[in-house]
């Protein structure tokens, strides 16, 4: 992990969160990822852990079936878990519906939806064999949170709209916002942890820390360890 600093957030004692970024179908990357979360926790005990994924577990990577059957149990014993949605769960949800448009679906496999197909077994051209997909994996991503708060920090996969109020963040906001988030240098409600918009490295400003380190483009997949005043960064 990499050396602690001040974090612009913070945490109630006693409780770490580990947050982190898009995965986008690296399956084997998010494994190496949860045991190395798994071995900090071993050595670092505390009273209590929370894992939260950020979101867009699917699409361009090779497997994400895989990734998302490892976001349904976390990988410390009696941790709790927080599962968010990102944009491209719902082009996936939305493309999948039985009533979707062809626009729709197209938009979702020109966005990496075609080896998300894949990993199921199902052929992007074939319409038909889309049913590979099972109903368990669409409940899953049907039940994923927009956002989530907790002490000094604000969750969610994109960011928020900063002249809205954080309980009345819309949920495409939520889950697709770039500007004005980005740039703002204003004050927030609460510090924002996100994905979504791929960076060399994490960033932490202010008022929010990025998270999306563009795992599948080939850069790290990065979890954010916070704990009270401070944060710290796992690679995988």
């Amino acid at each position: 992990m990499l050396a602690e600093s001040l974090s612009p957030g913070w945490l109630p004692g006693g409780l770490r969160v580990y947050a982190i970024g898009d995965p986008h179908g690296c399956a084997e990357r998010l494994a190496a990822l949860h045991e190395r979360i798994a071995e900090h926790a071993a050595a670092e005990p505390v009273e209590r852990i929370l894992l939260v994924h950020l979101g867009d577990y699917v699409d361009r990577g090779p497997d994400s079936a895989g990734v998302l059957d490892l976001l349904r149990a976390p990988p410390v014993r009696g941790a709790a878990l927080v599962n968010l949605a990102g944009n491209h769960e719902q082009m996936m949800l939305a493309a999948l519906d039985p009533q979707a448009e062809e626009e729709v679906i197209a938009f979702w496999l020109d966005n990496g939806g075609g080896p998300t197909l894949e990993s199921y077994g199902a052929d992007p051209r074939d319409l038909r064999s889309w049913r590979a997909v099972p109903q368990r994996d669409l409940d899953f991503l049907a039940r994923l949170k927009p956002s989530f708060a907790i002490g000094g920090y604000f969750f969610a996969h994109a960011g928020v709209r900063p002249d809205v109020p954080l309980d009345r963040q819309d949920a495409m906001d939520l889950a697709w916002i770039r500007e004005p988030f980005l740039s703002w240098r204003g004050p927030l409600e609460a510090v924002v942890v996100h994905g979504h918009t791929p960076s060399e490295g994490p960033e932490i400003l202010p008022h929010r820390i990025g998270l999306d380190t563009g795992a599948v483009f080939g850069g790290p997949l990065t979890c954010a360890v916070l704990e009270e005043d401070r944060v710290g960064f796992i690679f995988g």
